[in-house]
């Protein structure tokens, strides 16, 4: 009777609708193959820690490395470029938040989220600035420095700026690229949030449990070789670092290892010389954890460095670049060395590799950067919060965002007309 009584007088339960977040991806995610998959993963993470449904839509094709992304309870759709099949899709889905995965899928989709799902936040992860690494790039085949100067006149940039001022809330991996952004291209700092690498924190009682100076061997470099930067870093390190290495210490050995290497990759292996062509790593973290240093000679890219920042976490010194390291360590001691001059490179890390208190000095200012720069608490909750605060108001925001919403207004129309005639044309 009494739990009958008590029953009766309870008040129904409203049950909240769980907030749905589409992501529309560039590439389905490999996690094992680049930082950008590693990336997409942490947001997934992030949203799914939050209490969102998360569907991951592409229209790439799958890939034998892509992850399972069911097995992290995310929902994968297959979706189609120039399609209304996706007009379809969207609506039925009506996603509370849709996240651009780099400018160029904002460009191809944007206009569609807008037209079927209008009160939707609309967020662009850029990975990195591709403005920025494409004009280092050209720069760099030109033979001369980079300026930011040259930013400004990078059809790149236009397009990739345009994607950032349209949408709510763009997420920026570097503090350098954020500076950019706010101060050669003026965007407001309320459509950009500083969003690094996550990682959780890790004790000095850690490197005790992982191989020891003694138990480590030989140099190593890893990266996607899709990636234009890692080709030519490997390039440079066979023609101007390398040669130089063995010839003070020609016991020297560099495995290389990255996924989809080419054939001119692969040309460059040569066993007698210590240099060594790898191929994909099925375990990038074990190869890392067993190599005595990490070499990155980078000379041009942007973004923040995954290479770098696992090789920290394996407890693994590194000696790299100004553009390697750019932005990734605030003011605090590298976790090894950073060179520019490739004869002065050469001998540091010989020295990082020999010399045994060294090593262990820049073991520990990798940790100490991971602890102050990429804690996924300190900035997890904060991008949550920024998304429901944009859940809740974002009238007003988008309101304030004039230029956004006149580039919307233009590109909407000759994107959509574009679409439609090549969807019209495939028919």
């Amino acid at each position: 009777m009494f739990k009958k009584l008590l029953f009766c007088k309870m008040k129904p339960i409203k049950m909240e609708r769980l907030k749905k977040l589409l992501i529309i991806g560039f590439v389905w995610p490999e996690p094992n193959s680049s930082a950008a998959g590693g990336r997409m993963m942490q947001l997934i993470s992030i949203f799914k820690e939050n209490g969102f449904e998360v569907t991951f839509a592409s229209a790439a094709q799958d890939s034998d490395f892509m992850v399972d992304l069911g097995e992290f309870g995310v929902v994968k759709r297959n979706i189609e470029l120039n399609s209304s099949s996706f007009d379809d899709f969207a609506k039925e889905l009506n996603p509370d938040v849709v996240l651009f995965d780099r400018f160029m899928i904002e460009e191809q989709f944007g206009w569609r989220v807008i037209e079927n799902c209008p009160k939707a936040i609309r967020i662009l992860d850029t990975e990195d600035l591709h403005c920025l690494r494409t004009a280092r790039q050209k720069a760099f085949k030109e033979n001369r420095p980079f300026a930011l100067f040259d930013l400004l006149s990078e059809e790149v940039a236009k397009r990739e700026i345009a994607s950032i001022l349209r949408c709510d809330l763009s997420l920026i991996i570097s503090e350098f690229e954020m500076n950019i952004l706010k101060e050669v291209f003026k965007i407001n700092e309320d459509l950009l949030f500083y969003l690094p690498f996550l990682v959780d924190e890790m004790k000095e009682e850690q490197l005790l449990k992982l191989p020891s100076f003694e138990e480590r061997k030989n140099f190593v470099f890893i990266g996607n070789f899709l990636h234009e930067p890692n080709w030519n870093t490997v390039q440079h390190l066979k023609e101007a670092i390398w040669p130089s290495v063995k010839k003070d210490f020609p016991e020297a050995v560099l495995e290389v290892y990255g996924a989809y290497p080419s054939q001119k990759v692969l040309q460059l292996h040569q066993p007698k010389n210590g240099f060594f062509i790898m191929g994909r790593a099925e375990d990038a973290n074990e190869i890392v954890k067993k190599a005595r240093v990490v070499l990155a000679p980078i000379r041009f890219g942007a973004g923040l460095k995954g290479k770098l920042l696992e090789a920290m976490q394996c407890g693994t010194p590194s000696a790299t670049t100004s553009i390697g390291s750019e932005a990734m360590h605030a003011n605090l001691s590298w976790n090894g060395f950073i060179e520019d001059n490739p004869l002065e490179f050469s001998k540091k890390a010989i020295a990082l590799y020999q010399d045994e208190n060294l090593w262990k000095e820049a073991q520990k200012n990798g940790i100490e950067i991971i602890n102050k720069c990429y804690q996924k608490k300190n900035y997890s909750e904060k991008l949550i919060s920024l998304v429901n605060s944009l859940l809740m108001d974002s009238e007003s925001h988008r309101l304030h965002n004039f230029m956004g919403n006149l580039l919307q207004h233009h590109a909407f129309k000759s994107t959509m007309y574009m679409s439609k005639w090549i969807e019209a044309k495939n028919k």
